[in-house]
């Protein structure tokens, strides 16, 4: 008695595709499929943004080592070994 039989949902269905036509139930759910991949594809798009900008250099205007503490990289000017003279 709390819940309603298929043949209830049938009508239900019935009256719905007499209102609305199915070409425009049809029209609603492609809108509907287009508005997700358009969210999806800019979800995407924000995470492709935040990935490439923690993956920059820092910034420029830092303030540069103090000397003798050791850098890392392959184009370095100076070895660890001897900090004052340049590398060969």
């Amino acid at each position: 008695m709390g819940s309603f039989s298929i043949w209830h949902w049938l009508i239900v269905l019935l009256v719905v595709l007499l209102l609305f036509g199915s070409g425009k139930i049809s029209g609603l759910m492609g809108d509907l499929a287009t508005g997700i991949k358009s969210f999806k594809k800019n979800m995407r798009e924000d995470e492709d943004e935040s990935m490439a900008r923690d993956t920059q250099a820092p910034p420029a205007n830092l303030p540069p080592p103090p000397p003798g503490t050791p850098t890392t990289g392959t184009n370095n000017a100076t070895t660890t070994a001897n900090p004052g003279r340049p590398a060969a």
